[in-house]
């Protein structure tokens, strides 16, 4: 008999795609921007972890015609339909990929949404000191592209290391709450950082 997790999980796969986005985790960013009003209309948004393009698409529908929305990924992001997203494949540590972002961006932007998630290993203590990893290096980029009074969303792992993670994201941000979509399956241990309010570091 299939399991809570296996469910919820086919429910959530059957929602997204019957709403036309390409993933499931689509609707954790849509939960997350319908609570916190994270990404709104006319806003530059940069996607970071953006294949297969789910979330992409939850933000060019709400930043609009007048917004934004540029998607980063070291894997290939198919097209998407509408006009104001820019996609962009390969390492966004890398100095030409950042000059790549600013370009596209005009310079800043308004706020920065990172899936970003390492091959996962089945090991909890690896795969949750690779995830914060990836974490870091979204708010390491928060400091080059992101307003001052930005915000983000950031996928963390919980573990040894989020606690840690959270007092320096809390160094950055005037306001971090955690959240846990309904789009989350029951055993994993995800959860998003939404911040807002940003604050460059002074390191």
């Amino acid at each position: 008999m299939p399991g809570k997790d296996s469910i919820l999980g086919d429910h959530y796969y059957r929602e997204a795609k019957r709403m036309g986005y390409r993933s499931r985790s689509a609707l954790k960013l849509l939960e997350i921007c319908q609570r916190f009003r994270i990404i709104k209309r006319g806003e530059k948004v940069l996607d970071l972890g953006a294949a297969p393009g789910g979330w992409l698409q939850v933000a060019c529908r709400l930043v609009g015609e007048e917004g934004l929305v540029i998607g980063v990924d070291i894997s290939e992001i198919e097209p998407l339909p509408c006009k104001n997203a820019v996609l962009l494949r390969g390492d966004a540590r890398s100095p030409e990929m950042q000059e790549s972002i600013a370009r596209a961006s005009g310079g800043m932007v308004d706020v920065i949404t990172s899936d970003m998630a390492p091959k996962f290993t089945g090991i909890h203590d690896v795969d949750h000191g690779r995830q914060v990893l990836l974490a870091g290096i979204a708010l390491e980029l928060a400091d080059k592209v992101l307003k001052p009074g930005g915000k983000m969303v950031i996928k963390v792992l919980m573990g040894s290391d989020f606690e840690a993670f959270r007092r320096e994201v809390r160094s950055r941000f005037s306001d971090v709450r955690i959240f846990k979509p309904s789009a989350s399956r029951d055993s994993s241990s995800e959860v998003y950082l939404v911040c807002r309010g940003f604050r460059k570091s002074m390191q």
